[in-house]
């Protein structure tokens, strides 16, 4: 199939395929006789797990790795289950920063007056932070 029928199918937009051969996540498939991308089911599927996993927020080294372990069926799932429990903790360690990030910025914009703009609270604070 050609590109356009794999990326609808995929779910993953053109140039984003292209860069995934670009870096070796995706063979590249063979041409056909007009020079056009021949992609097949299994490429398609491949799509949608990088994808999948991006939606996850796994870097596209861990889905390498994840793709490694997935093509390997001599491996355990205990390898895939590491990775997914590192990647968990990651996400709830940045979920804090996250919310640590609102409440400051919450608290800048309580502190703002919406006066003139030399008195602005958001903008002093962005140019001096909290001690």
């Amino acid at each position: 199939m050609k590109m356009g029928e794999a990326a609808r199918l995929s779910g993953c937009h053109p140039e984003t395929m292209r860069y995934y051969e670009r870096i070796g996540l995706l063979a590249a498939p063979p041409r056909t006789t007009g020079g056009y991308r021949d992609y097949r089911p299994a490429d398609v599927d491949r799509l949608r797990f990088i994808s999948r996993g991006r939606n996850l927020g796994f870097s596209l080294e861990e889905i390498r790795s994840l793709l490694a372990l997935a093509e390997d069926d001599g491996l355990s799932c205990q390898e895939v289950d590491h990775l997914a429990r590192l990647h968990l903790v990651d996400i709830r360690a940045r979920l804090g920063d996250l919310e640590r990030m609102a409440s400051e910025l919450e608290r800048v914009i309580d502190g703002c007056s919406g006066g003139e703009r030399g008195d602005c609270a958001i903008l002093d604070t962005l140019r001096h932070p909290p001690p």
